[in-house]
């Protein structure tokens, strides 16, 4: 790198990525973001329609893109993930996990299914998907694993977050882990921990009604930086985590939070 030119620090173009949970909020951002700076793109989700729609516009951007309608649900669909971006593009450069989900219930109302589905989506899916991924990118003598985690990873919830708190305690214990056991690799590991941020399932945060201020009110009182998050403000510390810049950075949980976990 030539500090006359600290941009390249940040050039992906070439580099292919897995992006699981392609149809999510923070999965699109990822795959916008990776197919404008010039990656080629595996996107795999459950919702064809949703997975459809966001491979098209990132070929539109003019991306290679191989769209795999298919969750990360087990081992074997996990290395078939990875084994697709070796067989299409020849390597895997970096995997973003966005898959994953939360279901709301106080701990006395969440069956032990429940809890162990949320568990199942955000933690083993993590782990799966990681050491799927590691497999390749050890040959490779590089790679770059962005797990999705959250600042409910760090503080806790009371209104029925007890899977997703601890799913999410969970991903950042993987993170901190694996980027202890595969810095020597070449292979970072890292993050990506928001808090609310503007997407199909928080919209109505955002509305004007007399519901979404009051809530909005509490949540703000706790952001030094005074407004919710927008999709924006995910593509720089993913960017980051997918480039070179980030090569000395491993086992690190990245808060998008605008402060709220500082205070």
């Amino acid at each position: 790198m030539s500090f006359a030119n600290p941009l390249s620090m940040f050039d992906v173009k070439g580099d292919t990525a897995l992006i699981t949970g392609a149809s999510g909020a923070f999965g699109m951002v990822a795959a916008r973001v990776l197919a404008g700076a010039g990656c080629n793109l595996v996107l795999a989700a459950g919702n064809q329609a949703a997975l459809d729609e966001i491979a098209e516009e990132c070929r539109g951007m003019g991306a290679a893109v191989v769209a795999v309608n298919a969750r990360p649900s087990d081992e074997t669909a996990c290395q078939a993930l990875v084994d697709k971006a070796v067989a299409e593009f020849g390597k895997l450069d970096i995997l973003v996990v966005a898959s994953g989900m939360n279901k709301v219930a106080l701990i006395n109302d969440m069956t032990p299914d429940t809890f162990q589905s949320v568990m199942d989506a955000n933690v083993n899916q993590s782990w799966l998907l990681a050491r799927a991924a590691a497999g390749q990118m050890k040959t490779q003598g590089y790679g770059k694993i962005v797990l999705v985690s959250s600042a409910r990873g760090l503080l806790g919830h009371p209104a029925g977050y007890t899977a997703y708190c601890a799913s999410k305690s969970a991903t950042d214990g993987i993170t901190k882990a694996l980027g202890c056991e595969l810095g020597p690799t070449g292979i970072t590991v890292n993050a990506i921990a928001p808090t609310v941020f503007r997407s199909p399932l928080t919209a109505w945060m955002f509305e004007d009604t007399d519901e979404a201020k009051k809530v909005r009110a509490g949540f703000l009182s706790r952001v030094p930086k005074g407004r919710l998050g927008e999709p924006e403000d995910l593509a720089g510390p993913l960017l980051f985590l997918a480039s070179k810049a980030s090569d000395f950075y491993t086992g690190h949980i990245l808060y998008a939070d605008g402060g709220y976990t500082a205070g």
